[in-house]
């Protein structure tokens, strides 16, 4: 990496104290963030240039992609940014961006993780997998186009994701010779979309990605714009509020019981500040107990907080698998085994009632069936339509039944107790990913799954799931022929 004038890394720290760096690096915030949008709206070239301007790429980097500008030949001679992202020879050669790229950085102030998402509608399912860790997401608007349908689409994706902080970045100023009313015409169309997804936390930047207007370094170009760059904003966006500190969730990961002195639970706190002397209860067997000791690596703590990975000690002997979730007494979340849920559907084959799908609800796995679909989203209108399946890249409200009870809160209070995934039996593939939005009781559930099942098969169904969790209806049913 180039050394010199790198205003974002403390290098002199670098040369006299390694360690000293090291733990102040340790110690930054950490931002995950996507770029999204239609399809050449700059989205490579964005995050090339906030690498190049904040000084992050190293030199080889920057000599290879100087070569691959020229025999590309798309910026003429100017230096490619969007081929540090696009990595995959098709990316290159079509200049699309395919898979999502992750690339890393930091500032003296938070370490960054960036995903890099595909524009095109039949790679919605990758960028709804990029989005689902992050915290904030850039929206690019092509400014010679302004709003468009995968605008449209994508911020909704970000909204059913729960990215609370979005940043609107319209590039491409340039090209529009840095029109204040371009600018001005487009702020006003997106924010009477995005009230309607209640969006609160919205930033709009005008910006030429090309040419580095407004990305890191403030633009001479567009005085009449007063706000913040896109390096500032995504330096200085308040984060540390999104965490759920109310609601206890500890999925247990691992049993820890090196000898017979100590029986630990290890996981990673999802929410929630849990302290020695908490009363909490184990779901879904419902035993109580009193925290004794929250044991690390670096010794044990007063208090663990969201994201913390922490093996938890108890005051009494309890049978915990890896699966249950320690919760405070006084705060629990759902135990059952069917809910209501949006799923983001990945695979050609559809989606379909009655078959029988692996899922895994937080750290616990089960199987289950997708009992009715209330309604599949047409997110480019938001209109909802009667559908009976949900086909590759759809998005549906769904009722779905697993053959155990699971521990599960409504995905906007606690993503991670909140989200699931559904995986193929045969080939162990995530097919789905869904993010519970209420639970359903057993005779709603029973009722929904008339409408696609004779009665017959509503009790069959209700029988293998009580007596026979692993076996398939349609196995049952055969057997009993």
């Amino acid at each position: 990496m180039s050394s010199t004038d790198n205003k974002y890394e403390t290098d002199g720290l670098i040369a006299t104290d390694i360690d000293a760096y090291l733990k102040q690096h340790e110690n930054k915030e950490m931002l995950r963030f996507l770029t999204c949008g239609n399809v050449d709206d700059g989205k490579s070239t964005l995050i090339g240039r906030l690498l190049y301007d904040s000084k992050m790429i190293y030199e080889d980097q920057l000599d290879a992609v100087t070569k691959d500008s020229v025999k590309s030949g798309t910026t003429g001679e100017t230096v490619d940014l969007a081929l540090l992202v696009d990595g995959l020879q098709a990316e290159r050669e079509q200049g699309i961006t395919i898979d999502v790229a992750y690339r890393y950085f930091s500032t003296t102030k938070r370490k960054f993780i960036i995903a890099d998402t595909p524009g095109h509608e039949q790679y919605t399912r990758n960028m709804a997998t990029g989005a689902s860790n992050c915290q904030l997401a850039v929206i690019l608007i092509d400014a010679r186009y302004g709003v468009q349908t995968q605008t449209r689409r994508h911020s909704y994706i970000a909204s059913l994701l729960g990215i609370k902080h979005i940043v609107v970045a319209i590039n491409k100023m340039d090209i529009k010779d840095y029109s204040e009313q371009v600018y001005n015409d487009i702020r006003k169309d997106y924010t009477e979309f995005a009230r309607e997804l209640e969006m609160k936390d919205v930033h709009f930047v005008p910006l030429s990605a090309l040419l580095g207007d407004n990305v890191v370094n403030r633009s001479k170009n567009m005085p009449w714009y007063e706000g913040e760059t896109l390096m500032q904003l995504l330096d200085t966006v308040e984060i540390s509020g999104d965490a759920n500190v109310q609601d206890v969730r500890f999925p247990v990961q691992y049993v820890n019981r090196p000898n017979l002195d100590f029986r630990g639970y290890c996981g990673t706190l999802a929410s929630g500040v849990l302290k020695p002397g908490d009363d909490i209860t184990v779901l879904p067997s419902g035993k109580e107990s009193k925290v004794k000791d929250l044991v690390t690596y670096d010794g044990d703590l007063e208090l663990a907080i969201p994201g913390q990975a922490i093996t938890v000690t108890l005051e009494d002997e309890i049978d915990i698998s890896r699966g249950d979730m320690i919760v405070h007494r006084e705060n629990q979340p759902h135990v059952g085994s069917n809910f209501k849920a949006t799923v983001v559907w990945m695979i050609e084959q559809p989606l379909v009632s009655g078959k029988q799908y692996n899922f895994k609800v937080g750290v616990t796995d089960t199987s289950g069936t997708m009992t009715a679909v209330d309604s599949q989203i047409d997110v480019n209108t938001l209109a909802k339509n009667s559908v009976n399946k949900l086909e590759l890249n759809e998005i549906g409200v769904c009722e779905f039944s697993l053959n155990k009870p699971v521990v599960f809160d409504a995905y906007k209070r606690n993503h991670t107790t909140g989200a699931f995934i559904i995986i193929d039996r045969l080939s162990n593939v995530t097919i789905g990913a869904g993010m519970i939005t209420e639970a359903v009781s057993e005779a709603q559930a029973i009722e929904g799954s008339a409408t696609n099942f004779s009665e017959f098969e509503v009790e069959l169904n209700a029988l293998v799931r009580k007596h026979f969790p692993h076996w398939d209806a349609k196995d049952l049913g055969a057997f009993l022929k």
